[in-house]
């Protein structure tokens, strides 16, 4: 019982006698410059806001421009409590996110699979190259009739979305797959890699920095196909709650309309970047 009370204290002396890790003053500093900084970035993009919604007001209530035409930032917060209270806000609001993120998800995926048939076969990219810089640099709304008379109403938004986001996918996404070092690739075949084990072992885990860059830019390109798509067909969506309301001169529902686009496009922007910080944390 004597060994096991002496013994005790000195099992736990390497946990007790263990240093305290202290940064250096130098690193100390280097953190409270990048706090300093974090905070005046977040400082200057609310006082941004502030002077933007304040100019506006002014210019507004001043007559220096026509209120009628661009309404002011204190009238739009009582047309949002009422749109909100009878429910078409929520609905709309919901319609739009739903198609972009439905449109968003399609344009992905396609694009990642037919960039991967390209660059699985040179020959079928070969073929297929000038088409696809034709079609991305049509006119996207010159599609809007077409989708309209081939899927309806309410399917040619999501069809809109995915004609506007899909071409630029597979471009950007094909560019980041020739991008990979051939070393590495000639390197794993050697080793008695498939062609298809090159692609998920090599190409994909080494084009993620650009399937990241093609995630941002979908996210703003599906939700302008989908505006576009409501502007001309939809029953239900804010671009159809931008339209209605401006053809009966309702500036306070189109203006508040536009700034919760403004909120989602923020909204998901974000959620896009948190993403991507996870997936640079991993692939980096």
């Amino acid at each position: 019982m004597t060994a096991d009370i002496d013994t005790a204290p000195a099992m736990a002396l390497p946990a007790a006698t263990t240093p305290a890790r202290v940064p250096s003053p130098a690193y100390a500093r280097w953190l409270r410059r990048q706090r300093r900084e974090k905070t005046l970035v977040v400082v200057g993009r609310l006082l941004l806001l502030v002077a933007f919604f304040g100019l506006w007001e002014l210019l507004a209530r001043t007559k220096v421009v026509n209120p009628m035409l661009t309404s002011y930032p204190s009238a739009l917060w009582p047309t949002f409590l009422d749109l909100l209270q009878n429910g078409s806000l929520l609905t709309h609001t919901w319609a739009t996110f739903r198609a972009t993120l439905v449109g968003f998800v399609l344009s992905m995926v396609l694009g990642i699979a037919i960039a991967a048939g390209l660059w699985w076969s040179d020959y079928a990219n070969k073929v297929l190259d000038p088409f696809l810089v034709v079609a991305n640099a049509m006119p996207k709304i010159a599609f809007v009739p077409i989708l309209y008379i081939w899927l309806g109403s309410e399917y040619s938004v999501y069809g809109m979305a995915v004609a506007i986001a899909l071409f630029v996918t597979i471009m950007v996404v094909y560019e980041g797959f020739q991008a990979i070092d051939p070393n590495k690739i000639k390197l794993a075949t050697t080793l008695g890699a498939s062609r298809a084990q090159v692609l998920r072992l090599v190409v994909l885990p080494g084009s993620v920095p650009t399937m990241i860059a093609a995630l941002k830019m979908n996210i703003g390109l599906s939700l302008v196909g989908v505006i576009v798509g409501e502007f001309q067909s939809a029953s239900e969506g804010l671009g159809f709650l931008i339209v209605n309301g401006s053809q009966v001169f309702k500036l306070n529902v189109v203006m508040t309309a536009i700034v919760v686009l403004a909120l989602m496009s923020a909204l998901m922007y974000l959620v896009v970047s948190r993403v991507e910080s996870r997936l640079s944390r991993r692939y980096g």
